[in-house]
């Protein structure tokens, strides 16, 4: 069985990110203190400390002939789960970095994917598979 990950992440807002992560992406909330928030992401730790100066990052990489954000981070959900949250995305008004498309198209790791921020500029990724098998394939 696949083990869920953690990952902490700087917020220069802890009630705009409650209202992100818990409001528009509707990942339940756990714990939490005036520092920082658990989110429950697709069953997956992810843990919002507050940073007042936190920044985005503006760095990208060329990947399919798109500028993709360094760093980012997400999760590769199923193909009804992607399609689930790029609709809830966009009904949110929330802008995509890189509007949801197929990458890869008929070659090795062909991938449904999507950018978008977080309101403290955190880049989010999220893809899913027809084929998971391709998830590692080269």
């Amino acid at each position: 069985m696949l083990r869920p990950f953690h990952l902490a992440f700087p917020v220069h807002d802890l009630s705009a990110a409650r209202a992100f992560y818990g409001g528009i992406m509707g990942c339940p909330e756990g714990r939490s203190s005036d520092q920082w928030i658990d989110f429950d992401l697709f069953g997956h730790q992810i843990v919002a400390h507050l940073d007042p100066a936190a920044k985005p990052v503006e760095t990208s990489n060329a990947v399919d002939g798109h500028d993709v954000p360094v760093p980012h981070f997400g999760v590769v959900l199923t193909m009804d789960d992607w399609h689930a949250l790029a609709a809830r995305i966009e009904a949110a008004g929330v802008p995509f970095g890189i509007a949801p498309h197929v990458r890869f198209k008929g070659q090795i790791g062909e991938q449904a994917t999507m950018f978008f921020r977080d309101p403290s500029g955190n880049a989010l990724e999220f893809k899913a598979f027809a084929d998971d098998a391709m998830l590692f394939a080269s």
